[in-house]
């Protein structure tokens, strides 16, 4: 094969092999560099060659494995080359210092970009979920998701790049592929050809301009104190040590805050904290910005700090943007944003209190998730900034479905009454006994008597008017909160909806005292009714109800609860860290003791749509055909209850392996 084949053959494949490279590339790289990389890697693929009139051939393959096939010799060859240079590029020498980055990092490579951030567009909330559950696997596991799905190559050829290519184990990296996308494999192969992954099709926007210029003037700065300082060692004599040292670079100071157009939420694909605008009274309060900015970066002995899990609290970077600066309730608050954090910074108005600094994960938010931030927490009550592409705002009490939500009054600057917090956690809060019914009447009693959340509707401007509704955990985020029908027909499995129909909100008011029990951080709850059928001796329908609660910083939890009717829903399962009940994990099984009024008890079992038979082992045996089994059992009896897949494979319960 001559340079000029491999040449054509790179070009021909120039869109999918640098959509390989970038999603084999580290994730801990931003955007801008894993596309400047990802096409620097793609153009390095071709092998030297020397200025000659006579085409120069391709070196001779070194051993390996022939299992190419007849593409060995063409664009294979080039692929093969980039996904090398992808899997080895943060790869390390046994001595290298953990605090400099791997070598080929800082070899000068082009295309070089200055001025100019570049970053793919902006995908929709199923691409993100694929790009987070990409990120966390291993570059090999990627590599191979990627060569299976986007270019549909076979089994034995995607094993044989990946082993070609330096991957330690290549049979077990396209096994877990296959098992993170096998629920939906045209999906993934739509998603990863959509433009979130497109390298070839980017976006571009300027770096900070303030930072370029205050690096100009830095370096300006500099030059005259170096030359300053020849000048007077050259003619004092000086010794080394006593030279001038040049300043160190300042903090991130309220001038180079970023700040958003008013408008520019209504006129981008990209919804989410980046497009708020700052709002407040005080947005011009250098004093106050540079001060909250400040304790950010160095906090003073008192300040009282609080996180979310899985929040970085290291100082601000450049690029920081401000979302708020205002009074609200006695205090001076301000509100910042850098990518990956959302900060809020507030300071009492009279003298003599201490500074407060809270942290948040809010990172890949959008319409819903970047919808509204807690400004202000006193009392039990709550303020909220709302988003600017919010067009209306209400409160409803999730343990009364049938109860109109009541309109919310909110400032000019976004800012909403004084609302009241949901019940604080506790074991009676989060007790089956405390759930609340789907269509009885009367208030619960108790701690968790109501559950107050906020119903949102967006403006038309950006998307048809869709309305939601979130909940405050007690964090700066509110949680986003959806419901998963029951599935009929021909719909799909898993495909969560706005928790504002009259089924969801019935099956939130079974769940809402639930929310009581999750920690801080948590980004958004699902209630999906996987399961429904008629109980034994004619005692009504029950239903199952897996809740998934998804953090921001990643991993989940989820708890099974059983509802039968005339009873408090009883939970019968919990597993953490999971991706069950979520697109990733669409199969559940599930099994409880159920008591009869005749006094008899029961062994039931429910799954998912895909379940085709459920069978118990241990100490009862049994076995039925379809997704639901209800056997007599003696009460508390140990039973081992397993699910056949109607596509083949088995399926354990929500909080047991396999092995148990």
């Amino acid at each position: 094969m001559t340079f000029h084949e491999a040449e054509a053959g790179l070009v021909e494949h120039y869109t999918a092999l640098v959509r390989l490279a970038y999603l084999t590339l580290p994730p801990s790289l931003s955007r801008h560099r894993r596309v400047l990389t990802a096409h620097g890697l793609v153009q390095r693929a071709l092998p030297g060659f020397q200025l000659r009139k006579s085409a120069p051939r391709v070196p001779a393959q070194r051993p390996g494995p022939a299992r190419l096939g007849p593409e060995r010799l063409g664009p294979a060859w080039v692929r093969e080359r980039v996904l090398r240079a992808a899997l080895a590029y943060e790869r390390r020498p046994r001595r290298w210092p953990k605090s400099l980055p791997p070598p080929r990092a800082l070899r000068p490579m082009l295309p070089v970009v200055w001025g100019l951030r570049l970053f793919p567009r902006a995908g929709g909330r199923e691409e993100i979920a694929l790009g987070q559950a990409l990120s966390g696997l291993s570059a090999d596991v990627r590599a191979a998701f990627v060569l299976s799905r986007a270019d549909e190559l076979p089994d034995a050829q995607v094993r044989a790049l990946l082993e070609a290519a330096g991957a330690g184990r290549p049979d077990r990296s396209l096994r877990v592929a296959r098992q993170l996308d096998a629920p939906a494999v045209a999906a993934a192969q739509t998603l990863l050809r959509s433009a979130e992954f497109n390298a070839c099709s980017v976006q571009t926007r300027p770096t900070d301009l303030l930072r370029r210029r205050q690096r100009y003037r830095l370096a300006g700065a500099v030059a005259a104190v170096v030359a300053v300082g020849a000048l007077v060692l050259t003619a004092t004599g000086s010794a080394p040590d006593q030279r001038l040292a040049p300043p160190a670079v300042g903090q991130v100071t309220a001038a180079g805050l970023v700040r958003a157009p008013r408008t520019e939420w209504a006129d981008t694909s990209r919804v989410d904290f980046t497009a708020w605008p700052p709002r407040g009274g005080r947005a011009e309060d250098r004093g106050l910005l540079d001060r909250a900015l400040a304790t950010w970066s160095r906090p003073p002995r008192g300040t009282r700090i609080s996180r979310t899990p899985g929040t970085f609290t290291g100082p601000p970077p450049y690029g920081t943007q401000l979302l708020y600066a205002g009074e609200v309730d006695g205090d001076a608050v301000v509100l910042l944003h850098d990518g990956l954090r959302t900060v809020r910074y507030s300071e009492p108005l009279s003298p003599g209190g201490h500074a407060t600094l809270d942290f948040a994960r809010t990172d890949s938010s959008d319409v819903t998730t970047a919808a509204a931030l807690v400004v202000s927490r006193t009392h039990g009550v709550a303020r909220y900034l709302t988003a600017p592409w919010i067009a209306a705002s209400a409160t409803r009490d999730l343990l009364r479905p049938n109860a109109p939500a009541r309109p919310v009054r909110v400032s000019t600057e976004g800012i909403t009454e004084p609302l009241r917090s949901p019940a604080p956690p506790g074991p009676s809060a989060s007790s089956p006994s405390a759930s609340g019914s789907a269509t009885s009447s009367p208030a619960p009693s108790g701690p968790c008597a109501s559950w107050p959340a906020l119903q949102l509707r967006s403006s038309a401007r950006i998307v048809e008017q869709d309305t939601f509704l979130i909940t405050d955990l007690g964090g700066l985020v509110p949680t986003h909160l959806t419901h998963t029908p029951l599935p009929g027909g021909a719909a799909p499995t898993r495909q969560p909806h706005e928790a504002t129909g009259t089924a969801a909100l019935a099956s939130w008011a079974r769940t809402a005292c639930h929310l009581a029990g999750l920690p801080e951080g948590v980004r958004a709850v699902d209630v999906w009714d996987f399961a429904g059928h008629p109980l034994p001796e004619r005692a009504g329908r029950a239903v199952w109800s897996c809740v998934r609660a998804d953090t921001w910083h990643g991993p989940g939890e989820v708890t099974v609860r059983f509802t039968a009717p005339g009873a408090a829903p009883r939970e019968v399962a919990r597993e953490r860290a999971t991706a069950a009940c979520s697109r990733f994990g669409p199969q559940v099984l599930a099994s409880a003791d159920w008591r009869a009024r005749s006094g008899h008890t029961y062994l039931l079992a429910a799954g998912s749509r895909a379940v085709a038979g459920i069978e118990v082992a241990g100490a009862v045996r049994a076995s039925q055909k379809g997704r639901v089994l209800a056997v007599r059992a003696p009460a508390g009896v140990r039973a081992q209850v397993s699910a056949r897949l109607a596509g083949g494979g088995t399926l354990a319960e929500v909080g047991r392996s396999a092995e148990d």
